[in-house]
């Protein structure tokens, strides 16, 4: 592994910045304020932010790689690829592929849960970003959960959340348009469609059940537990009595208030803060982040969203910048139980991004670097080395 220089840019340390420069090596930040080792090719930071990578907790974007249009798929190892290659490029180098495994066949299915989940397994040498595996357990699923446990005792799943769309998805029976997107993303007929959520219903009572024995096997492997939707403080409280401490999209404020009285981390999603309010008409992210109400954006549905949300909180007066960095850095990297980045600092783990901020609301990457190897770099006049060793830099780029 390449020794990496960071020379001179505005670092990030804790919720400070100062001008600084980096050693990398052994795929850690080895030196701060050093002098560049002999035999380590150099990146030129002057007048550029040196960022913690961003910590991703739920992304579901690479859902649309795989199934770009409804009914038409692509092989699973391809639409990760160009999911990491777009995650990377948006400075997110630890990413949680929110993978639904629900009742339904078809891109929620648990073969496409299965296939997703090997396919993490066997790519993620060859991938640039952390890749994990945040299993989004819908309920009523039922049949999985034997599945699911072994899954959780195994160590396979990194995170694990409870998704409860049964009442969305009987209220959208009487509505056409969401009735014919889900109908068309099962690949059912309309009516194979109504007796399947018909029998699914049925058996609603044995729901609460299942979700205690899933979240005591969860915490018996040690593994973090989201609830999606908490649409009461009552809900939170049950969740959180199991252990679930991350409170994933509260659809209302008391609710939030209800976690972050408790300390639960409180997660929204980014494109809600770039976007200026939440596509469904619920919660507002930013007048949450505002109140103290939310500690994680994740990327939810759209790669770009954590790093244009940050600077969309500083221009709105919301946040100063290593405020709203902490969103999707810090914060996430403590709620997941990742301890070794998020921050930079000597002996953490070399996941960090240079970028551009010249244009408000615009940041540009120049380069970003995860796990101490340069994966992604837009400008090669920063690059401060031997010709020889700038040929192999640019090609890994």
């Amino acid at each position: 592994m390449t020794d990496i220089f960071i020379d001179r840019g505005r670092t990030l340390f804790g919720r400070e910045f100062s001008e600084s420069s980096l050693q990398i090596a052994g795929g850690k930040i080895s030196e701060v304020d050093s002098d560049r080792r002999r035999g380590s090719f150099g990146l030129d930071a002057r007048d550029l932010l040196v960022l913690p990578g961003i910590v991703d907790l739920h992304g579901d974007a690479f859902e649309r790689q795989m199934m770009p249009r409804p009914g038409v798929d692509f092989p699973i190892d391809v639409a990760l690829a160009d999911s990491d290659r777009q995650a990377i490029a948006n400075g997110i180098t630890t990413v949680y592929h929110a993978t639904t495994w629900s009742w339904e066949p078809g891109l929620r299915s648990g073969d496409n849960a299965r296939q997703l989940l090997e396919a993490i397994e066997t790519l993620r040498p060859q991938l640039a970003a952390d890749t994990r595996f945040h299993l989004r357990h819908e309920t009523y699923n039922l049949e999985a959960e034997s599945e699911i446990k072994q899954w959780l005792s195994d160590g396979r799943i990194d995170l694990f959340a409870f998704n409860d769309h049964m009442d969305s998805t009987v209220a959208s029976l009487a509505k056409p348009q969401k009735r014919a997107r889900m109908v068309e993303r099962c690949g059912l007929s309309s009516e194979e469609f109504d007796r399947l959520v018909t029998r699914v219903v049925a058996r609603g009572s044995e729901v609460p059940g299942s979700i205690a024995g899933l979240a005591e096997t969860a915490r018996s492997a040690g593994v973090r537990m989201l609830s999606h939707d908490d649409e009461s403080p009552a809900a939170r409280k049950e969740f959180r009595a199991q252990g679930v401490g991350i409170a994933e999209f509260p659809v209302n404020e008391e609710t939030a208030r209800e976690a972050a009285g408790a300390g639960d981390a409180i997660v929204f999603g980014a494109p809600n803060v770039v976007r200026g309010g939440s596509h469904t008409g619920w919660t507002k992210a930013a007048d949450m982040i505002a109140k103290g109400l939310c500690s994680v954006l994740a990327s939810d549905y759209y790669y770009p969203a954590p790093l244009l949300a940050a600077f969309r909180l500083v221009a709105d007066g919301v946040l100063p910048l290593a405020e709203a960095w902490n969103l999707i850095s810090a914060a996430p990297a403590r709620a997941a139980g990742l301890t070794d980045r998020g921050i930079l600092a000597e002996g953490r783990r070399a996941d960090l991004i240079l970028v551009d901020d010249d244009v408000p609301l615009r940041p540009r990457i120049i380069a970003v670097i995860a796990a101490g190897r340069l994966v992604h770099l837009t400008d090669a006049s920063r690059l401060i080395h031997s010709s020889h060793a700038q040929g192999k830099a640019v090609a890994a780029a």
